[in-house]
């Protein structure tokens, strides 16, 4: 799925545009126990807790495509017979009314998530009469070719606020309120089938994690039994340290610098381009800004092996995932600079009598702990 369909999907999850007749959920506490099972008519809810539902519903489908928003693939053996991918069409296809199916499900959620506090888990079956848009992408709201059903989930923790003194109109006095159990954002979640090519892929679907660092792949796995990327944290500490491992003494600041801002271009053009579809690089993006620099071409080789058995043999990443594009950062044991990204040609390495430094120009202002400071002319440096 690409932005525009998402954010399609997005607009139509509300109370006043959604087919949904009812949420159904399950609460969960620490010790992996069902405490309740319910059903919600979406009909009889009040407007504001219509608009908290289906909000949380909602929030399954924000973040980052590629980092937040991880694509699902089924293999086609899965799509034509495992229990995996017939459990999520059954639930699709009888609406989540089928008790049975639902409680399974639930249960491979519980066995499976690990929160460390009690959590909610929300289901929605919804329909959407896919509007007609022409190639040109003028679209027809009166006329519709495809209705796409789906599922919707979302899984959220539910924490407990402290006691505090709350105002009590009537005695016009602060009492104690006691402890509430209050529901969180989700912190993950999944459509399932994908929209792709605005019409039903039941080949794909589309998985939601909050955290960058955290993929949850019990929970996958348990769901759909398939594989997915290394969570965006994880990314991106495996791909700074096969460059580093694999160009050895090569791996100089010029060559990171060059990597760095290679990639920062092609996420801004990718932004200026406004094309939907996510932005994704290959090794041999990055092999050709390492051979531009001058690296050897057995470290190209051993860098080449390193990311296929990392990340899999040719792999597409985002490349938000595997670089800061907000900042440029050089570190030691002992100092930490940080630069804008297209400032980083302030900075070079320098070996000056023998002892190895960093050099930044200092031409424009400078502060130390807040104070502005001048740098005094005629002052030799001492090396």
């Amino acid at each position: 799925m690409n932005t525009r369909e998402v954010g399609e999907i997005r607009r139509h999850i509300r109370r006043d545009r959604s087919n949904m007749p009812a949420i159904y959920g399950c609460y969960v506490n620490e010790n992996k126990e069902i405490i309740s099972e319910f059903r919600l008519s979406t009909a009889l809810m009040s407007e504001n807790e219509g608009e908290k539902y289906f909000g949380l519903l909602k929030r399954s489908l924000s973040g980052t495509l590629g980092k937040n928003l991880i694509d699902i693939s089924f293999q086609t053996s899965q799509v034509a017979g495992s229990p995996e991918h017939k459990l999520l069409m059954d639930l699709r296809q009888t609406g989540l009314k089928d008790e049975a199916l639902r409680m399974q499900f639930y249960q491979k959620a519980v066995e499976t998530i690990s929160l460390h506090a009690n959590y909610l888990i929300l289901l929605g079956c919804d329909s959407y009469d896919v509007p007609f848009k022409n190639k040109d992408g003028e679209g027809d709201s009166e006329r519709s070719d495809e209705t796409f059903t789906f599922l919707l989930c979302a899984i959220c923790p539910v924490k407990q606020t402290k006691p505090n003194l709350h105002y009590i109109p009537e005695s016009k006095e602060f009492h104690d309120g006691g402890i509430v159990n209050t529901v969180s954002a989700p912190e993950l979640g999944f459509l399932f089938p994908a929209f792709d090519g605005r019409s039903t892929n039941i080949y794909n679907a589309l998985y939601y994690t909050h955290s960058p660092k955290d993929s949850h792949e019990a929970f996958v796995d348990a769901v759909f039994r398939t594989k997915i990327p290394k969570p965006a944290a994880e990314q991106k500490k495996h791909f700074e340290a096969i460059l580093g491992n694999s160009l050895k003494d090569e791996c100089s600041l010029d060559v990171v610098q060059s990597v760095h801002d290679q990639l920062c271009q092609r996420i801004e053009l990718h932004k200026q381009s406004r094309l939907p579809d996510v932005l994704t690089v290959g090794k041999n993006d990055v092999e050709d800004v390492l051979s531009s620099c001058g690296v050897s071409a057995a470290h190209i080789a051993k860098f080449s092996l390193d990311y296929d058995e990392a990340f899999g043999v040719d792999a597409q990443l985002h490349p938000k995932n595997i670089i800061d594009h907000n900042r440029f950062e050089i570190k030691t044991p002992d100092v930490s600079i940080k630069v804008a990204p297209d400032k980083a040609d302030l900075i070079q390495t320098r070996i000056i009598g023998g002892v190895k430094y960093i050099l930044i120009n200092a031409e424009e202002d400078i502060e130390v702990n807040g104070v502005s400071i001048h740098i005094q002319d005629g002052v030799p440096a001492e090396v």
